[in-house]
């Protein structure tokens, strides 16, 4: 599962009130008890399922026949999960006759089955089960990751949304599957599949496997079936129905399919074909074919996650959902989900965690696999950046410091899917992988899917096909990585011994608690050639030396850049120029870039770096320089405002020209409006339009409100924001109404990026009504993300909004604004 955590953002405010990062918290006590894995009384063998909806009460009516076999010992009992059904009747199947069983379903969890007789280990048996399963009757709750758990979701089934689709979808992870049909709701239980779904004949369906037949199932209905030949776990069951448009490719033989809404069917090609392209290099990256039979993927509306990797038929969220227009800002963050649930069909699907305590070998997989392909298809930077951006979100929560990847004690499975199991496990996959070379990395993962086929998995033995192919005991990193919790803070120093001609490179964790093991590179730049020299730290603070011909020009610690640390490194403005120009790697241009920015005021040199910056070869390092220089100041304006004026003529990357607009509008420039609405007029990109009016509203308040009142039946996010950002900077109470009405209709991640235009107006606002309307969508985003780090950056931003000002409007707003920061702090 890819999870879109709407705190992402809130991470990112975050950061600029806490720093750069956290310091690693000590290790705490386990929370909540040991979770073993579930004891096999019972295996499901195969499971058969006939179903039909009742859109009206949203209720699925199904028949089940579900073959299991007693596992190590004889039975005369058998439990499946079944949450919240009406059971019509249950029976042994003895050939075609059904013989009724005694039964107990009293907590409406626990489907409790006398069997009648003893089941000796290993003997097959078919349990029938008739029953009504009516999940939005559940009470169930969800996660940060997964916002919902019953099952299986009705959308707009009564059509009473006019434009929004009626479609029906599943959602299993982690044991919601029984919401919808008796199983035993395990990760390691494994089952092949028969699904027919009896459906209005103008929808399509998707399920696991194979279209085995369509039959006509009376007026208007139609019955598809759909066979899965390979066994699969029950979160991994799969049904989608509802009006979709299909458009097929074939690779090695196999169908790939992607299932769109007609208004977005014409793009699919744009959407998803790098698809076989992933599908390709995956299965020979890995040395393992892609396993099942097919592979398609569906998009739907209201889902509640972000992406599900059911076993060869992905569900995704409608965001990466776009038309021609908005595809033209697309980043590879939208695109990374593709390749995230891709590569779950080897890591979840075909070798499945055993337990959620081992979602790592889930989780820390996908994500490790989105830099993985990017590296392949946009080249090192892309990997790098994207790579980055997933360790760093890691790095500023501080309360993820604590926790072991591999977790046994958890108080809700749904705690196991965090920025521990996916982003800081997706890293220290890759620093393994930098430790253990490609050859032997990628001969381990082969092993490890080999021998575990079809089956599950844990850490300890994907540790195991590491060492057999690698030679090496591997169980220093595994204990430290997997089985602790937490990240070395880490201080460097140096030392040139002129007289022994000598470089000394001192380093010294700093974080409470154990010395980490780290292997790494060290790179001497001497007469602009690197020599490197491959290190063990292994003690609380460690030097390392190499005699030289001459003092280095730099000294790069960690020159691979993958391990998961937090580094505080001395050097000067100048190694860092060195640095940008000679270090080959994104992290090395970035470190520098961002060493120039708290001396771009006094510094030339800083200077001089960050307009090389706006220069780089990758876009998204023009960015790092772009939106990092202090316009506030008059020495960087003059000798920077040129050279972005330069660049905005001759960009190519929609993205990067959208935070160039940006930029220059800190100006506040009238002379620049003209610049401002020719971009806005003439770019195909919303992302561009939009920026072009929000800095129109700097240099040209009237004209950018003119442009943005045509926009506001416009339902397209990045114009939204932008007419919300006008009417916060140049709007008045009429507008005020606009602002809310979008915020409060938009989504967690809209909503973030709204509170730009809401914070603006806010000062001006002399309504107190009006006033605390918008204080208190402040304060309830600070208070429902609070545990991912919100409150801080929301109380900063309601402080800001009467900082340094005096008169009647702050006396009304300060008292509504203390009392809102009072309920944030006291909010658990």
């Amino acid at each position: 599962m890819k999870h879109l955590f709407a705190l992402g953002l809130l991470i990112v405010a975050a950061s600029a009130v806490q720093g750069q990062g956290q310091t690693p918290a000590p290790p705490t006590e386990p929370v909540g008890p040991y979770r073993a894995s579930a004891t096999k009384v019972n295996d499901l063998v195969h499971t058969k399922l006939d179903v039909r909806f009742d859109y009206a009460k949203r209720y699925l009516y199904g028949k089940e026949w579900v073959t299991l076999k007693p596992h190590g010992y004889a039975t005369d009992s058998l439990r499946l999960d079944a949450k919240g059904m009406d059971i019509k009747s249950v029976a042994l199947m003895n050939g075609e006759q059904q013989v009724p069983l005694k039964y107990t379903y009293s907590d409406q969890n626990n489907l409790r089955i006398n069997l009648g007789k003893s089941m000796a280990p290993g003997t097959a048996y078919i349990i029938y089960i008739e029953y009504t399963a009516k999940p939005d009757e559940l009470k169930v709750q969800g996660s940060a990751a997964i916002s919902d758990a019953k099952g299986l979701y009705f959308i707009n089934p009564d059509s009473s949304v006019a434009g929004k689709p009626v479609q029906i979808w599943t959602q299993g992870e982690t044991e919601a599957s029984s919401a919808w049909f008796p199983t035993i709701d395990r990760p390691n239980q494994k089952t092949t599949s028969e699904i027919s779904m009896t459906v209005p004949s103008k929808y399509v369906t998707l399920s696991n496997g194979a279209l085995v037949s369509q039959k006509p199932a009376g007026a208007g209905l139609r019955t598809d079936t759909w066979k899965m030949e390979l066994p699969h776990a029950p979160y991994l069951f799969m049904m989608a129905v509802g009006d979709f448009k299909i458009h097929k490719e074939t690779w090695r033989g196999k169908e790939v399919s992607y299932y769109l809404e007609p208004k977005y069917a014409p793009y699919a090609k744009q959407i998803f074909g790098n698809t076989p392209d992933m599908l390709e290099f995956f299965s020979t990256r890995l040395g393992v074919e892609f396993p099942w039979n097919k592979y398609a993927q569906i998009v739907v509306r209201d889902y509640v996650s972000g992406a599900m990797e059911n076993t060869s038929a992905t569900l995704h969220g409608d965001f990466v959902q776009m038309t021609d227009r908005e595809l033209l800002d697309r980043q590879y963050s939208n695109e990374s989900v593709i390749a995230h649930e891709l590569f779950h069909q080897w890591f979840g699907d075909y070798v499945t965690a055993e337990s959620w305590s081992n979602l790592t070998v889930n989780e820390s997989m996908a994500d490790f696999s989105e830099g993985l392909y990017a590296e392949h298809k946009y080249g090192a930077d892309e990997a790098d950046a994207h790579n980055y951006r997933n360790l760093n979100n890691y790095l500023r929560s501080g309360r993820s410091a604590s926790k072991d990847l591999v977790r046994f004690h958890y108080a809700d499975k749904e705690d196991m899917f965090d920025l521990v199991s996916y982003q800081k496990g997706g890293a220290i996959v890759d620093m393994l992988r930098t430790y253990l070379g490609d050859d032997v990395f990628f001969a381990g993962l082969q092993k490890y899917l080999k021998d575990n086929a079809l089956g599950n998995g844990e850490a300890h033995q994907m540790r195991l096909a590491m060492e057999a192919v690698s030679g090496q005991d591997l169980n220093w990193f595994y204990n430290q990585w997997y089985f602790s919790s937490g990240h070395p803070l880490v201080t460097i120093e140096y030392n040139w011994d002129a007289a022994n001609k000598t470089q000394a490179v001192t380093v010294k964790q700093t974080q409470p608690g154990r010395v980490f093991q780290l292997p790494f590179a060290i790179d001497y730049y001497v007469n602009g050639k690197p020599q490197r020299q491959r290190v063990m730290m292994t003690e609380a603070t460690q030097t390392f030396t190499m005699p030289l011909a001459s003092k280095p020009d730099l000294v790069n610690v960690d020159a691979e850049k993958t391990l998961v640390w937090m580094p505080t490194d001395k050097k000067s403005i100048t190694e860092y120029a060195y640095q940008y120009a000679h270090a080959p790697l994104y992290l090395d241009r970035r470190e520098a870039l961002l060493a120039a920015v708290s001396e771009q005021k006094s510094n030339a040199a800083a200077r001089k770096l960050l307009l090389s910056g706006l220069n780089d070869k990758f876009y998204l390092l023009r960015m790092v320089a772009l939106e990092r220089l202090d316009l506030e100041d008059k020495t960087v304006a003059k000798a920077t405002a040129p050279a972005i004026r330069k660049l905005i003529s001759n960009e190519k990357n929609s993205a990067v020209l959208a935070s160039a607009l940006l930029t220059l509008s800190k100006l506040k420039d009238k002379s620049d409006a003209k610049l401002f609405a020719k971009q806005f007029a003439d770019s195909k990109s919303y992302a561009v339009q939009s920026a072009a009016l929000s800095a129109l509203a700097t240099a040209n308040p009237k004209q950018a409100l003119a442009l943005a009142k045509p926009l506001e039946s416009s339902e397209q996010a990045s114009l939204k924001q932008a007419v919300t950002e006008v009417y916060g900077k140049a709007g008045g109470p009429a507008e005020w109404t606009y602002i809310l009405t979008k915020y409060d209709a938009a989504d967690p991640q809209a909503k973030f990026g709204m509170l730009e235009g809401i914070v603006a107006m806010m000062p001006r606002l002399q309504d107190p009504a009006a006033f605390t309307a918008g204080v208190d969508r402040i304060k309830d985003i600070a208070i429902k993300y609070k545990a991912q780090g919100a409150a801080e950056p929301m109380i900063g931003i309601l402080k800001d909004v009467t900082k340094g000002k005096t008169g009647p409007n702050v006396s009304m707003q300060q008292p509504i604004i203390d009392k809102a920061i009072a309920e944030i702090q006291q909010a658990k």
